[in-house]
């Protein structure tokens, strides 16, 4: 008896399906799959949830000086004359920002392996580069799933599956699969 499930797909097709349905679980919340696609996505994706908790808040926060593009009122950087050619002006400015510990930047390559990287499109310019944003799952489990589950108690239950009914094409039947 196998260990899971084949899903009617090559291993290589069942990676990508799984890793695509685990990253659009966490970053949306909520799916609707079929009953054995999510049994195996609730595997995957406890996994990632367990491994945020755990690291959730291994971090350092560090005080760094850096140079930062002086701006007009119109979003533009501000440029001045030096020897007759036109260079940027740089302001000194104080950031802190989290530096993570060796154990976390580990976690975060351990979720990279399964989750996707996902680009957002705003809705009102669809089909341009301009506005678009990447998002970074695994951050989004560090800094906001993890936290959020930290103080539940217990081994797992991050997931809820619950029945929907049967498709009406080929009568599988539909579940929704989400975050608790």
């Amino acid at each position: 008896m196998a260990g899971y499930r084949k899903l009617g797909r090559t291993s290589s097709q069942r990676k990508a399906l799984l890793r695509n349905q685990v990253t659009n679980l966490l970053y949306h919340g909520r799916i609707v799959t079929t009953e054995a696609k999510a049994k195996e996505i609730r595997k995957i994706a406890e996994k990632i949830i367990a491994l945020g908790i755990k690291e959730c808040n291994n971090y350092d926060t560090v005080t760094v000086t850096t140079k930062v593009a002086r701006k007009d009122k119109d979003g533009k950087r501000v440029k001045e004359v030096v020897d007759g050619k036109k260079q940027t002006v740089y302001d000194e400015v104080e950031k802190e920002i989290r530096k993570d510990q060796p154990s976390r930047l580990h976690a975060r390559r351990q979720m990279n392996k399964v989750l996707y990287t996902l680009t957002d499109v705003p809705k009102e310019v669809k089909g341009r580069k301009k506005g678009t944003k990447r998002i970074d799952v695994a951050a989004k489990v560090l800094d906001e799933i993890g936290p959020k589950y930290a103080e539940r108690n217990g081994n797992g239950g991050y997931t809820r599956i619950v029945k929907i009914g049967p498709r009406k094409g080929d009568a599988a039947m539909q579940v929704l699969i989400e975050l608790v």
